[in-house]
């Protein structure tokens, strides 16, 4: 090979090498995981069994994920009475990671000092709860918590309080946890939810959220929409543990949610099936923040 034979041909190297494109490492681990469970509410008895086991898998399943934490997404104790708080809390204090739960509808059959008091019991020493209102911040993304002021639905002075949080963390990219989406998200009961239309004008809206997770409806995976995308917002439903009510009551399948951030942006959500520490592939959902 001539010496200008070789330089044709290190050159077409260097030139194939350097217009060939990066991707991101798709295998990398997550910067943060984390765990949510959705509405428990048992009824006629106060018993907890597929939380309890969605704890048990949880547990498990931190190291392998490295979680960090677990959300709630409201709706634990039905009509808010003491004999379900005191059921669910030994349930939730088996879990090794802290656990940050908003109130939801049912929580508000008592009080909003008696919900405080068992989150508090819950996390034991591990975290505290103030207030039904917070913020987890992190590097990457924030995640605004945001319980109720009543029922399922906003105040002026709740959705003054959301509007100003996103505001503030802008342009971070921003999580709502809320008890139900706006009215309207999900189809299948398109009635039920948030109606404060400053939810949708004055929150949702802002560039900087990403993405709305809710629980409320009790939806049955299998035959509902239950993850989707409206105006660039992605809305993932958290099915309910003990019972469902969407479609029917025919069918439950107890199930949660594992979602990983990662580096480049990436947000893998994976569905488990309580007793199953693999995730249900056909639920697999992801968006970029």
């Amino acid at each position: 090979m001539t010496f200008f034979t070789r330089l044709i041909f290190c050159t077409a190297i260097l030139l194939f090498v350097s217009s060939t494109p990066v991707y991101a490492d798709t295998t990398a681990p997550a910067t943060l995981s984390f765990a949510v469970l959705g509405d428990a509410e048992p009824k006629p008895k106060a018993e907890f069994p597929h939380m309890a086991k969605a704890v048990a898998d949880i547990n498990q399943l931190t190291p392998a994920l490295n979680l960090q934490f677990v959300l709630g997404v409201g709706d634990i104790a039905h009509k808010g009475t003491l004999l379900q708080y005191e059921q669910a809390t030994p349930v939730l204090q088996a879990l090794t990671l802290p656990f940050y739960p908003i109130m939801g509808n049912e929580e508000y059959g008592s009080t909003v000092e008696r919900f405080l008091q068992f989150a508090n019991l819950w996390n034991a020493d591990k975290t505290r709860i103030d207030a039904i209102r917070y913020t987890l911040e992190f590097p990457q993304v924030a995640i605004v918590l945001a319980s109720p002021d009543f029922s399922r639905d906003f105040n002026d002075d709740g959705i003054a309080w959301l509007t100003n949080e996103v505001r503030r963390l802008a342009p971070k990219p921003v999580m709502l946890v809320v008890h139900g989406a706006q009215q309207g998200v999900y189809k299948e009961n398109a009635e039920k939810g948030i109606s404060h239309p400053g939810f949708v004008t004055d929150v949702v809206s802002q560039p900087n959220v990403r993405a709305v997770i809710s629980g409320d409806l009790h939806m049955d995976m299998p035959r509902v929409n239950h993850s989707l995308t409206l105006n660039g917002v992605h809305y993932l439903h958290i099915p309910a543990l003990e019972r469902t009510k969407i479609p029917d009551e025919s069918q439950h399948t107890a199930m949660y949610r594992v979602f990983h951030v990662h580096q480049d942006g990436r947000v893998e959500v994976e569905t488990y099936q309580t007793g199953t520490l693999t995730p249900i592939a056909r639920y697999h959902y992801q968006f970029t923040l």
